[in-house]
C-alpha cells in the first residue's frame, strides 16, 4: 500500500471513528475521576436522563443533514405533552394521548416545512418564529399553570419493561429507524444528496421540496414522542418545561458529526454525541464541578464542535481539489 492510499485510509478512519475514540476516553477518565460513574444504576441514570434530548436530535440530525435545522424543537415539545395530558385526563386514554402528541408535533412542523418550502422562509426564521408561536400557546391553553395528578401516564416516562427504563427504549427503537432511513432508504439518500448540493439534487430528479416536507414531519413525529416522555417524566404538564432542549438536541447532532453544512451526519455518531454530553454533565456533578462553570464547558464543547466541523470541510474541499 503507497504512502497516498495510507494516508488517505487513516484520513477515513479518523472522519469516520474519531467521535467513538472521544467517547471511550471520556469513558475511562471519568471512570477513573469517580468509580461510581460506572455503576450500573449511574449509567442506566444518564441513559435515561439523555433519553428526550438524544430523540430530538435524531430528528435534528435528519433535518441537518438535508441543509435545515429546527429552533422549535423544545416549545413544540412542551406545547405536545400539554395538550397530551389534557387529553388524557379527559378521557383516560394512554392511546389517543399519546397520538395527540404525535399529530401536534407533526402539524406545527408541517408549518415549519410550509413556510421553508413554499414561502422560502430560512429554516432559522421558520423554526425561530415557531419557537415563540408553540410556547405561547401552551402557556395560553394552561393559562401559565402547571397540569398535576396525570395517573398511570406517568409511566412512559417512568415505567421498565425487564428492567430497562421505557425512554431508554424509545431511544434504541428511534435509533434504529433513523438509521434504517439515513442508511437503507431512498428518503435517506436523497436527505444526503439535498444538503451535499440542493441545485445538483434538484437537477438529477429529486424533489428538494417534498422530501424537506418529509424530513419536518419525521422530526414532528420525534418531537411529540419526546413530548410524552418528557412530561412523564416530570410527572406533570409544564408549559414552560424543556426549555433550551433544541439547543441539547443541535449539540448531540454537531459533536456526533453532524455537519451544519449538510449532507453529512450519522444517528450512531449523533447518540455517541449525546453520550459525550450526558457523560461530561454527570462526571462534572460526581466531582463537584461548580454549575456555572458547568454551563462554560457546555458553551465551549459547542464551539470547538462547530470549529472542527469548519476545519474538516475546509480540508475535505481542499483534498478534493488537489485530486483533480
Amino acid at each position: 500500500m503507497n504512502t497516498i492510499n495510507k494516508n488517505k485510509l487513516w484520513s477515513d478512519m479518523k472522519s469516520k471513528y474519531s467521535i467513538y475514540f472521544v467517547l471511550a476516553a471520556l469513558f475511562v477518565i471519568s471512570w477513573l475521576a469517580n468509580e461510581n460513574f460506572v455503576s450500573v444504576e449511574n449509567l442506566s441514570n444518564i441513559s435515561t436522563q439523555i433519553a428526550v434530548g438524544t430523540i430530538l436530535a435524531f430528528g435534528q440530525t435528519i433535518l441537518i443533514i438535508s441543509g435545515m435545522l429546527d429552533l422549535s424543537s423544545g416549545s413544540v415539545l412542551a406545547l405536545a405533552g400539554v395538550l397530551s395530558i389534557s387529553v388524557y385526563k379527559m378521557t383516560g386514554s394512554l392511546i389517543i394521548a399519546f397520538a395527540v402528541a404525535i399529530i401536534t408535533g407533526v402539524i406545527c412542523n408541517i408549518l415549519n416545512g410550509l413556510m421553508v418550502t413554499k414561502f422560502k422562509t430560512p429554516p432559522f426564521i421558520a423554526t425561530l418564529a415557531m419557537m415563540t408561536m408553540a410556547r405561547g400557546a401552551a402557556l395560553m391553553y394552561t393559562n401559565g399553570q402547571n397540569i398535576y395528578q396525570i395517573g398511570d401516564y406517568v409511566k412512559f416516562g417512568q415505567g421498565k419493561i425487564m428492567g430497562v427504563p421505557t425512554p431508554v427504549i424509545f431511544m434504541a427503537v428511534i435509533l434504529i429507524l433513523t438509521w434504517y432511513i439515513l442508511k437503507h432508504t431512498v428518503f435517506g439518500r436523497s436527505i444526503y444528496a439535498i444538503g451535499g448540493n440542493e441545485e445538483a439534487a434538484n437537477a438529477s430528479g429529486i424533489s428538494v421540496n417534498k422530501i424537506k416536507m418529509k424530513a419536518f414531519i419525521f422530526n414532528g413525529i420525534l418531537v411529540g414522542i419526546a413530548g410524552v416522555l418528557f412530561m412523564s417524566r416530570v410527572n406533570g404538564a409544564m408549559p414552560n418545561g424543556a426549555i433550551g432542549y433544541e439547543f441539547k438536541a443541535l449539540t448531540a447532532a454537531v459533536i456526533g458529526g453532524t455537519s451544519f453544512t449538510g449532507g453529512l451526519g450519522t444517528a450512531s455518531g449523533t447518540l455517541a454525541g449525546a453520550f459525550i454530553v450526558g457523560f461530561l454533565d454527570n462526571i462534572m456533578v460526581l466531582v463537584g464541578v461548580n454549575s456555572y462553570l458547568q454551563q462554560i464547558v457546555r458553551g465551549a464543547i459547542i464551539a470547538l464542535a462547530v470549529i472542527y466541523d469548519i476545519w474538516a470541510k475546509t480540508k475535505r474541499t481542499k483534498r478534493k481539489h488537489d485530486l483533480k
